[in-house]
Protein backbone atom coordinates (compact mmCIF):
# COMPACT_ATOMS: atom_id res chain seq x y z
CA UNK A 1 0.00 0.00 0.00
CA UNK A 2 1.25 3.09 -0.92
CA UNK A 3 0.70 6.08 1.46
CA UNK A 4 0.94 9.84 0.47
CA UNK A 5 0.21 12.33 4.15
CA UNK A 6 -0.26 15.96 2.97
CA UNK A 7 -0.25 18.25 5.96
CA UNK A 8 -2.43 21.97 4.73
CA UNK A 9 -1.26 25.25 6.79
CA UNK A 10 1.32 23.52 9.10
CA UNK A 11 4.31 20.78 9.16
CA UNK A 12 3.41 17.50 10.23
CA UNK A 13 5.72 15.77 12.91
CA UNK A 14 7.19 12.69 12.51
CA UNK A 15 5.57 11.04 15.65
CA UNK A 16 2.46 12.21 13.26
CA UNK A 17 3.61 10.60 10.21
CA UNK A 18 4.26 7.38 12.29
CA UNK A 19 0.59 7.04 13.74
CA UNK A 20 -1.10 7.85 10.78
CA UNK A 21 1.29 4.92 9.20
CA UNK A 22 0.35 2.63 12.11
CA UNK A 23 -2.70 2.66 11.90
CA UNK A 24 -2.88 2.57 8.53
CA UNK A 25 -1.33 -1.07 8.43
CA UNK A 26 -3.80 -2.31 10.71
CA UNK A 27 -6.30 -1.70 8.03
CA UNK A 28 -4.48 -4.62 6.10
CA UNK A 29 -5.21 -7.13 8.74
CA UNK A 30 -8.95 -6.56 7.42
CA UNK A 31 -8.53 -6.36 3.97
CA UNK A 32 -5.36 -7.04 2.15
CA UNK A 33 -5.84 -5.31 -1.47
CA UNK A 34 -5.75 -2.00 -0.66
CA UNK A 35 -3.59 0.05 -3.05
CA UNK A 36 -3.47 3.62 -2.34
CA UNK A 37 -3.93 5.72 0.85
CA UNK A 38 -4.09 9.49 0.65
CA UNK A 39 -4.22 11.41 3.74
CA UNK A 40 -4.68 14.78 4.25
CA UNK A 41 -4.73 16.70 7.85
CA UNK A 42 -5.65 20.41 8.12
CA UNK A 43 -6.69 22.84 10.52
CA UNK A 44 -9.87 23.72 9.96
CA UNK A 45 -10.00 26.69 12.32
CA UNK A 46 -6.49 27.48 13.65
CA UNK A 47 -7.86 29.99 16.31
CA UNK A 48 -10.02 27.20 17.58
CA UNK A 49 -7.55 24.41 17.26
CA UNK A 50 -10.19 22.31 15.17
CA UNK A 51 -7.95 19.61 13.21
CA UNK A 52 -9.67 17.84 10.39
CA UNK A 53 -8.08 14.04 9.26
CA UNK A 54 -9.22 13.32 5.79
CA UNK A 55 -8.58 9.64 3.90
CA UNK A 56 -9.44 7.88 0.86
CA UNK A 57 -8.27 4.64 0.18
CA UNK A 58 -8.00 3.46 -3.05
CA UNK A 59 -9.31 -0.34 -3.57
CA UNK A 60 -9.66 -2.85 -6.72
CA UNK A 61 -13.01 -1.29 -8.52
CA UNK A 62 -13.63 1.54 -5.53
CA UNK A 63 -12.53 4.42 -3.36
CA UNK A 64 -13.85 4.63 0.41
CA UNK A 65 -13.41 7.75 2.16
CA UNK A 66 -13.37 9.19 5.74
CA UNK A 67 -13.51 12.41 7.29
CA UNK A 68 -12.96 13.44 11.15
CA UNK A 69 -12.85 16.38 13.05
CA UNK A 70 -11.63 17.02 17.14
CA UNK A 71 -9.45 18.68 18.79
CA UNK A 72 -6.68 16.61 18.46
CA UNK A 73 -4.88 14.89 15.34
CA UNK A 74 -5.27 11.14 16.54
CA UNK A 75 -8.57 11.57 18.05
CA UNK A 76 -9.93 12.44 14.36
CA UNK A 77 -7.31 9.84 12.84
CA UNK A 78 -8.65 6.84 15.48
CA UNK A 79 -12.38 7.46 14.62
CA UNK A 80 -11.48 8.08 10.39
CA UNK A 81 -9.62 4.63 10.82
CA UNK A 82 -12.84 2.81 12.20
CA UNK A 83 -15.18 4.51 9.81
CA UNK A 84 -12.61 2.75 7.24
CA UNK A 85 -12.79 -0.67 9.36
CA UNK A 86 -16.47 -0.67 8.81
CA UNK A 87 -16.38 0.35 5.07
CA UNK A 88 -13.67 -2.28 4.17
CA UNK A 89 -16.00 -5.11 6.78
CA UNK A 90 -19.24 -4.38 4.45
CA UNK A 91 -17.37 -4.32 0.96
CA UNK A 92 -15.24 -7.24 2.11
CA UNK A 93 -18.78 -9.32 3.18
CA UNK A 94 -20.73 -8.40 -0.10
CA UNK A 95 -17.72 -9.59 -2.17
CA UNK A 96 -17.85 -12.49 -0.36
CA UNK A 97 -22.03 -12.92 -0.79
CA UNK A 98 -21.65 -12.37 -4.61
CA UNK A 99 -18.65 -15.14 -5.04
CA UNK A 100 -20.95 -17.36 -2.62
CA UNK A 101 -23.82 -16.97 -5.39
Amino acid sequence: MNIQITSRKFRAKESLKDQVKSELKSLEKIYDDILDANVILSYTHPKDSIKTVEIQLQIPGKVLTASETSDDFRKSLSAAVGKLERQLIKHKTKRMAKVKQ
